[in-house]
């Protein structure tokens, strides 16, 4: 161990018989040489005893079987028009309202079967043969009114996709859920819009 010259000044005293004055700090300035919780006087990791029946499952218990956890990946542009959602088993994408249709309306505009057909390329790829495509409202008006236009959505998107794909074998699943399902709160417009949507859905086959 290192002596700092002031420890030997303080010990030379003392060997001396000096008295020191009372409240004379004696410390090593040279600071901790070691991380906190390291030092000699640390404890010891507590022992852990394998043997322990406290650690061994009850007579009879098993353990579950193994699985695969579900990971989900959420890729939302900037305007939040648009979302896609990964999982191990499927692929999601959400489109609003407002980038597809017009105010209260189920006509496709121009522009966004420039986005449905990037989503029939991915379906391409995946090699997907069956595909749900759900629409969705937010709660304002009368619920059979969202019901119906969610659902004219929904069909207006299937349309789009099946010429787009032009495959005899693949099956569409295509439902209008209205207000259900809200993916936001519906108290404010920010909300109201994100679940204003169109969601396309088929199982991943591809990485």
């Amino acid at each position: 161990m290192t002596t700092t010259p002031r420890l030997v000044l303080v010990g030379f005293l003392l060997l001396l018989g000096v008295q020191l004055p009372a409240g004379t700090a004696v410390a090593d300035d040279t600071g901790p040489s070691e991380p906190p919780g390291t030092e000699p006087t640390a404890a010891a990791p507590v022992k852990v005893d394998p043997t322990d029946p406290d650690l061994k499952l009850p007579e009879g218990a098993t353990l579950a079987e193994a699985k695969v956890l579900d990971i989900k990946s959420v890729v939302e542009d900037q305007s939040g028009d648009e979302r896609r959602e990964d999982t191990n088993a499927d692929v999601t994408f959400a489109l609003q309202a407002e980038v597809l249709f017009g105010k209260d309306s189920a006509e496709i505009s121009g522009a966004a079967k420039a986005r449905i057909s990037t989503i029939a390329e991915e379906i391409r790829k995946q090699n997907a043969t069956r595909v749900r495509v759900f629409g969705f409202t937010d709660d304002l008006g009368s619920s059979t009114h969202g019901d119906t236009l969610s659902r004219q959505r929904a069909n207006a998107v299937q349309a789009v996709l099946d010429q787009d794909l032009n495959s005899p074998s693949i099956t569409f699943d295509v439902r209008g859920y209205g207000e259900q399902y809200p993916i936001a709160d519906n108290s404010s417009e920010e909300g109201r819009r994100k679940n204003r949507r169109v969601e396309v859905s088929f199982p991943r086959t591809q990485d």
